[in-house]
This record gives structure tokens, sequence and C-alpha cells, in this order.
């Protein structure tokens, strides 16, 4: 994560920074305020305090070390985080996760750029989706240059986690749509005379959706076969956000509308098409009622519901999870639980509610914010990538109700770069600025 903060440093000792739209400042006002709150809470929860301070704010935290520290009656000052180095360690990584952030929504002021971006970002995700189902079918397959041990039967790409690897395409098929989206003219071929028709299917544009939509259906057919069950819940729910969402995103166009709406029809139809077609009985399996009554994750929320009832304001420090859990597991496991599979959970343990309320609050307003100017876009160009960020961003936190995604570094750090693009550039992009001006 050192990268970061060189860049952060190279973009200080820039003598000409890139310019922003004057409604930026405005639009991540409250944004920053809460960001800015969030890590000044972990410095509160890592730096000593005078020990009657801890017992007023954290009284678990003060008994907890009334227990077990030695010489307790000598000591002065103590920390909220019960391991203020584990706290430090995590808070430093969502550190280099914010200035990711910032940078990008500081020097990424172009159309252009954003859609490099968006670009880059899909072919990486139609090369996890190849690459897992190489290994799939590999006598002896590897994850890079490690031996696959786990998952075996499943698309996995170059993730150990079947979940973590459906998250990471979960982020990157809305991308893809919204690209399709941004070349609204793929839609228009029906209006057109013959001659017209095929100097458009000359053009690079249409070739381009072609291959999009072609991304789009690996992606898919590689969250299917990863059997991960969220995966192929939210891979659904995509589609029919985008079907749904046409309705605003492309206005009074009903004949781009309806044919839109045609198009996710029939890529919805030839990825369900491809997946009978190979066989999708072990995935169908997976949604077996017995299957989910009988795994752990209730047990594991349950069970961390105690530390969040414990520690319910200020928590037990960020990155603490792991230590503290075992105090309060009922039922042995075969395996020591490094997460909660509740990211929300996990983060309102180790940050209580007034952690929490900064980190996903910030989060939050960037997405509305996102909802609320997306919804005043007049260029389909301009709406249809904006509209793919916000639903990426969604898909992944609803997928962090059942996961520890935003857990992943490369899950959080593409979570980064999509919130940063989608909210940060809601009312700085030129696009917009000719498209809207405020009352």
């Amino acid at each position: 994560m050192s990268g970061q903060y060189w860049l952060m440093a190279a973009y200080v000792l820039m003598r000409e920074k890139p310019e922003n739209n004057r409604l930026l400042l405005h639009s991540l006002k409250w944004p920053r305020y809460l960001f800015y709150g969030f890590f000044a809470f972990l410095l509160i929860q890592i730096l000593p305090l005078p020990k009657f301070l801890v017992g007023f704010l954290s009284p678990s935290t003060y008994s907890f070390q009334k227990l077990f520290s030695t010489n307790f009656s000598n000591i002065k000052f103590m920390s909220i985080s019960l391991i203020p180095s584990h706290t430090l360690k995590e808070g430093l990584e969502l550190l280099a996760y914010f200035l990711l952030g910032f940078l990008i929504i500081k020097t990424v002021t172009q159309q252009k750029q954003i859609k490099r971006i968006f670009y880059t970002l899909v072919a990486v995700g139609i090369f996890e989706a190849l690459y897992g189902f190489y290994e799939l079918f590999n006598k002896n397959p590897r994850i890079l240059f490690y031996k696959k041990i786990y998952g075996l039967d499943s698309v996995t790409g170059t993730f150990v986690n079947r979940n973590h690897f459906s998250g990471y395409l979960e982020m990157i098929i809305p991308l893809t749509i919204g690209l399709v989206l941004a070349h609204i003219d793929f839609f228009s071929l029906a209006d057109l005379k013959w001659r017209e028709r095929v100097l458009s299917l000359s053009k690079k544009r249409f070739y381009t959706s072609l291959l999009l939509s072609f991304g789009i259906i690996i992606m898919s057919l590689a969250i299917i076969f990863s059997k991960s069950r969220s995966g192929v819940f939210l891979l659904v729910f995509t589609f029919i956000l985008f079907s749904g969402s046409n309705v605003i995103h492309l206005g009074r166009e009903r004949h781009h509308r309806k044919r839109a709406k045609t198009f996710f029809k029939v890529l919805f139809s030839i990825v369900i098409l491809f997946a009978l077609y190979t066989g999708i009985d072990a995935v169908v399996e997976r949604f077996a009622l017995d299957k989910v009554l009988h795994e752990n994750r209730p047990l594991y929320w349950s069970n961390t519901t105690q530390i969040v009832g414990n520690y319910p304001f200020f928590g037990s420090g960020l990155g603490t999870f792991a230590s503290v859990y075992p105090a309060y597991e009922k039922a042995l496991t075969s395996a020591h639980l490094s997460h909660a599979h509740n990211d929300f959970l996990e983060y309102l343990s180790e940050l209580g509610t007034v952690g929490l309320l900064f980190l996903l609050g910030g989060i939050l307003f960037m997405l509305i914010n996102s909802v609320l100017i997306w919804r005043l876009r007049r260029r389909p160009e301009v709406r249809g990538l904006a509209l793919g960020g916000i639903i990426a961003v969604i898909c992944i936190l609803i997928h962090s109700i059942t996961d520890f995604n935003l857990h992943i570094p490369a899950n959080m750090l593409l979570f980064t770069v999509v919130l940063a693009v989608t909210g940060g550039r809601a009312d700085k992009s030129k696009d917009f600025a000719q498209e809207y001006e405020p009352p």
C-alpha cells in the first residue's frame, strides 16, 4: 500500500494541478468531513488516554485491561483499542485507500480518462473469468504460481475464495454494461437505412460494443460457475436493476429504451442458455435450504453481536476482531475465524456506532449524491458510465452483508476506484457543467 503514499507525495509536489469543476468542493464537503472525522476517531482509539476517561467511554475496555494487565493500579493511561498496533496497521491501510480515492477525484477530470479506467478494469475482469475457466478444466489447477487447493470444482480466477472472485466481477460487470449504454447508437441500427447500417457496422464503436457484450457473457458465466450463491443472486439483481433503470436512463427516447431492454433480455437469455448447456446442477444444489441452514454464518453473526453489545460506541479497536472473537465463541470450530462474514457487523464491532457512522456515512453520502446527480444528467453517454458505477457500488455493498469482500485488498482497491470515479465526479465533469446549473 506504500504506492499510494508516494503518489500523494508526487501530487503535493506538482506545480500545476488538474483543475476541478467549481461544484466539486460543495458536492464532497460532507463526505470529506465524515472521512476526516473517521481518521480522527482512529487516533482516539489508538492514543493513550487517562484511565478514568477510558472507563467512562468504554467500560468493557477498562474491565478487560483491569482483568488482564499486570500492575493495573499503577497504569495512568490506556487506549480504547484493545490492540493499538493492529488498529494502527489497519488504519494506515484504510488511509492508503482514502488517499487513492482522493487522488482519483483530484486528477481524473475528463470523461476520456474515466473510460480508460473502465476499459482497463473490464480487461482485467475478462482475464479473471477466462483464466478461471482455464484452470477449472486444467488437470493440475493452479492459482498463478501456486497449486490450487480449495474450490477445485469452481471458477475462482486468481482468487482463493469463490465469493471474493464473484465480488470482484460483480463490480466490473456493471461497469461493462455502463460502457455499452454509453454507446447508445448501438441500439439505433433499426432506425437506419440499409446503407447506413452497413456503415455503422464498420464503425469502431459497434465492434467495441460487441466485444463488451461478449465480456459481459463471459464474466456472468464465471460468476455462475464460481458457485457463489450471493454472486449468482447479485448477477440476476444487476440485470434487473439495469433493465428497470432504463426508464430513467433513456428518458423520453422510447425506441432506444425498448431496444435497450431487449438487449438486456437477450444478453441474460444467452447467459442462462450457456449455463444450462454446460450444466449448472452443482450451482443449483448450493441453494438447497438444508445447506444454507447448516452453515455457520448465523452463528458467527450472533457471536459478533455480543462483541457489539460490550463495545457499543467506540468498538474494540479497528483490526482486533480476529483476536477478540474467540472469547465470544460458543461452539468450537475447526478453523480460526479471521472475519465475521459480514463487513458491516465486523466494522461495527471494531469501530462501534460512532466510528461506523463516520466511515459508512461518507460512503453512503457519496453514493446517494451520485444517484441524485445522475437523475439530472441529459447526455446518454455520461449517464451510462455513471449508472454503471452506481450499480457496481450497490452490488458490492449488498454482498458485504454475507461476506468480507471489503477486507480483501483487491476488492477494496477496486471499490475505492469505482466509488471515487462515480461519486467524485458527480459535479465536476465538464459534461455535467454544460448540462446542469444549480438554481
